[in-house]
C-alpha cells in the first residue's frame, strides 16, 4: 500500500527548532517530516479519543511525548 504525500510550508524558524528536536531524539525520528507527522497524528488522536482513552494510555502518550521533547 502506497502512501501519498503533499508539501506543507512552515517557517524556517519552526523548521530549525524541529530539526534540533529530531537531532536530540537520538534516533527517535529519522527527519523533520517524520517528527511533524508523529506530532500531528498524536494531536488528532487525542482530540478524537479524548473522552475514550484510559488514564494509562494518556500517561503513556505523555511520557513518550516528554521523552521526545514535545511537551
Amino acid at each position: 500500500m502506497s502512501t501519498d504525500y503533499v508539501p506543507v510550508n512552515i517557517s524556517k524558524k519552526l523548521f530549525d527548532e524541529i530539526q534540533k528536536r529530531v537531532s536530540e531524539s537520538h534516533g527517535g525520528f529519522k527527519n523533520v517530516e517524520e517528527y511533524i507527522e508523529f506530532v500531528l497524528s498524536e494531536v488528532l488522536r487525542e482530540e478524537g479519543t479524548e473522552n475514550v482513552s484510559t488514564l494509562g494510555d494518556e500517561e503513556e502518550r505523555k511520557d513518550r511525548m516528554k521523552k521526545l521533547s514535545y511537551i
